[in-house]
């Protein structure tokens, strides 16, 4: 099961400062938000939140979202390419992202059933690291 797509980082300064990771999938844009810079090395970790699917003409989006509106603030591009899914389970997904800044092997893990919370982290292939 080779699954592609499109990929995007949308840094979204709303209330707080955080990061949108959103892959393609399923016909609609998955969607979380991420609190830190995404990883772009090995051994960091990021708390990922998932959030409410996006529609895919989302995924060029830069502008401001203007007051009074959900998610008001300025969102800019901060990567954005393709990816592949190596695995994909309920409760974690593994995939090749390949962008200008996150390249490589990820994976998100879910915490628990019970909440919206994963972890996002780039992880070691057995193919040499971009």
């Amino acid at each position: 099961m080779v699954i592609t797509g499109r990929f995007v980082v949308q840094e979204h300064h709303a209330s707080r400062l955080h990061w949108d990771f959103r892959l393609e999938m399923d016909g609609v844009l998955k969607s979380w938000a991420v609190p830190k810079t995404p990883p772009t090395r090995l051994g960091v970790r990021r708390l990922a939140v998932a959030v409410e699917d996006h529609d895919l003409d989302y995924i060029d989006f830069e502008g401001t979202i203007p007051e009074g509106e959900y998610g008001a603030g300025s969102v800019e591009i901060w990567d954005k390419g393709t990816y592949q899914i190596e695995s994909k389970k309920p409760e974690k997904l593994v995939f090749e992202l390949h962008g200008e800044r996150m390249r490589g092997r990820y994976t998100l893990v879910h915490f628990t059933d019970k909440d919206e919370n994963w972890l996002l982290f780039k992880t070691k292939s057995g193919k040499k690291e971009e």
